[in-house]
C-alpha cells in the first residue's frame, strides 16, 4: 500500500466495521488481530481512521440494503477529516463486485470472502497463517462466537450462502479446541458455536460427523462455563449431539435449529431434505433427549408456493410446538438460487401480514412461557450494565438474540460473573430478576 497523504509518515489507523451475522463478526476479529500483529493500528472511531473496511452481508434483501447504505454512508466522508480510503469486504462484496464496483466507484477495492490475505497486504501487512486462531474480540470479554467451519453444501431453493461463501469446509479438531483454549486463558467463558452449518461439521474430513466429539472438547476446557451450539441444519441430524448435551453440565440446554416451514410441498420445493413427518419426529426426540431444553428455530413467510393453506398450517405448527424462541424471516428473491425461476408472486404487504400473525403468536407464547418462571431459581450470566439496571442471560438464552435477564443494581454485579437469580417478575420477552445471596 502506497503511504497515504496527511499521515505525516505514521501507520494509517485502520476502523473495522461489521455487518450482518455472528460468522462475520468472526471474520473482522480475525482480521483485527492480524493487523495488530502487523503493528498496524486499529481505530475504534471512524472519526479517528483513516482507513475503514466494510465487513458486508449479501444474505437477504434488508441486509444487502443495509450493507450497501453503509459502504455509501463512509465513502460519502472519504477525503473529510483523516479518512483517505474505504475497503468493503465479505459476502456482498463476493456476490456483487462489479456492480459495486460501477455503482460505488468511490470504495478503493472490493473483496471476497476469502481474500484476508490480499486485505491484509493492502493495509500494508501479510498474513501471519501460524496465528490464523487469534482474535481481537468484539462481544463481552466473557462470550465469544466459536467459528467451526466454512460454507455450506445443501441445496436450499431460497439460499445464497453457497454462492457467497461456497462449499463446506471443516476446520482442523486441533485447531478449533486451540483456539477455544485461547479464548478460556482470555478469560471467555461462553463459546457460542457457529457455522454455516454447524450439524456437517468434519463430514468432509473422514466422513463421519464430529460435531459430538467436539462439543465434549470444548465443554472439558478449563475456564469454560457454558457451550452453546447455534446453525444447527435439521437434516441428517447426528442424534448424538442430544447425548452429548444432556451429558455434559458445561454444555447449554439449547440449540438452534432453523427449520424454516413445515408444509410438504413447501419443504420440497425449498430442498429443505426432510419431511414433515421427520421433521417433527427429530423436534420430539429432542426434547425427550436433553429434558428442559430451550429450542430456538426460524420460519420463512411468503415463499412463493406459500399459499393460504401452507401459511396455515406453518401458523398451527408453530402453536402446536411452542417453541421457545422464535424468529421470522419474509421471504427474499435472491437471483442465482435455484427458487428464483418461481418469481416473487405475494405482496410485500401480505409477508408482513404472515410474519405479523406468526410474531404475535410466538409474543403469546413467549409470554406464557416467561410467566411460568416467576418464582424459579435461575443460574444468570451478566453481561453487561446499563442505566442503574444489570442485563444478564440463562443459559436458555444466546446473546443478542433472546430474553433477556434484568436485575437492579441495587448492589454492584461482576460483569461475565454468574449469580444464581430468583425470577420475581416476568414480560413477553425479558425477565425482572433478584440475586441470592
Amino acid at each position: 500500500m502506497a503511504v497515504l497523504k496527511g499521515t505525516r509518515g505514521r501507520k494509517p489507523r485502520v476502523h473495522i466495521i461489521t455487518m450482518g451475522c455472528a460468522k462475520n463478526t468472526v471474520d473482522s476479529e480475525k482480521l483485527m488481530a492480524q493487523l495488530r500483529l502487523n503493528r498496524i493500528p486499529l481505530a475504534d472511531d471512524i472519526a479517528d481512521a483513516d482507513i475503514a473496511v466494510i465487513n458486508t452481508c449479501g444474505f437477504i434483501d434488508a441486509a444487502k440494503k443495509e450493507s450497501v447504505d453503509m459502504i455509501v454512508a463512509i465513502a460519502r466522508h472519504k477525503g473529510r477529516g483523516r479518512l483517505r480510503r474505504v475497503y468493503a469486504m465479505g459476502c456482498l462484496a463476493e456476490r456483487y463486485r462489479i456492480d459495486l464496483e460501477k455503482g460505488i466507484p468511490e470504495v478503493d477495492r472490493f473483496f471476497g470472502t476469502h481474500q484476508l490475505a490480499d486485505v491484509l497486504e493492502e493495509l500494508g501487512g501479510h498474513l501471519k497463517k501460524e496465528l490464523l486462531g487469534e482474535r481481537v474480540l468484539t462481544t463481552p470479554g466473557h462470550s465469544a462466537y466459536l467459528k467451526i467451519s466454512e460454507g455450506c453444501d445443501h441445496p436450499c431453493s431460497f439460499c445464497a450462502i453457497p454462492l457467497m461463501r461456497g462449499k463446506h469446509l471443516s476446520r482442523p479438531l486441533h485447531d478449533i479446541l486451540d483456539e477455544a483454549k485461547g479464548l478460556a486463558r482470555g478469560g471467555v467463558k461462553e463459546l457460542v458455536v457457529i457455522a454455516q452449518d454447524t450439524t456437517a461439521y468434519g463430514v468432509d474430513i473422514d466422513g463421519k460427523r464430529l460435531l459430538p466429539e467436539l462439543l465434549g472438547g470444548l465443554a472439558d476446557i478449563d475456564g469454560i462455563e457454558w457451550v452453546r451450539l447455534m446453525y444447527a441444519y435439521p437434516a441428517h441430524f447426528p442424534l448424538e449431539v442430544l447425548d452429548v448435551m444432556a451429558g455434559h453440565p458445561r454444555i447449554c440446554k439449547y440449540i438452534d435449529i432453523p427449520l424454516q416451514h413445515v408444509s410438504e410441498g413447501v419443504l420440497k420445493s425449498m430442498a429443505r431434505g426432510m419431511s414433515a413427518r421427520v421433521l417433527r419426529e427429530l423436534i420430539g426426540r429432542i426434547r425427550e433427549r436433553v429434558a428442559g431444553i430451550a429450542i430456538r428455530t426460524t420460519v420463512i413467510v411468503g415463499y412463493p408456493n406459500e399459499g393460504d393453506k401452507e401459511f396455515e398450517e406453518l401458523r398451527s405448527f408453530v402453536e402446536e410446538q411452542r417453541f421457545e424462541r422464535l424468529g421470522v424471516f419474509t421471504y427474499s428473491l435472491e437471483e442465482g438460487t435455484t427458487a428464483f425461476p418461481l418469481g416473487d408472486p405475494i405482496a410485500p404487504a401480505e409477508k408482513e401480514r404472515r410474519r405479523s400473525v406468526i410474531m404475535e403468536l410466538q409474543r403469546d407464547i413467549s409470554e406464557d412461557r416467561n410467566a411460568a418462571l416467576v418464582g424459579t431459581q435461575q443460574r444468570v450470566l451478566i453481561d453487561r450494565e446499563e442505566e442503574g439496571q444489570f442485563f444478564g442471560r440463562t443459559e436458555h438464552d444466546a446473546p443478542e438474540i433472546d430474553n433477556e435477564v434484568l436485575i437492579a443494581g441495587d448492589s454492584p454485579l461482576e460483569i461475565g460473573t454468574f449469580y444464581d437469580v430468583e425470577i420475581v417478575a416476568s414480560y413477553e420477552y425479558d425477565l425482572l430478576g433478584r440475586v441470592l445471596t
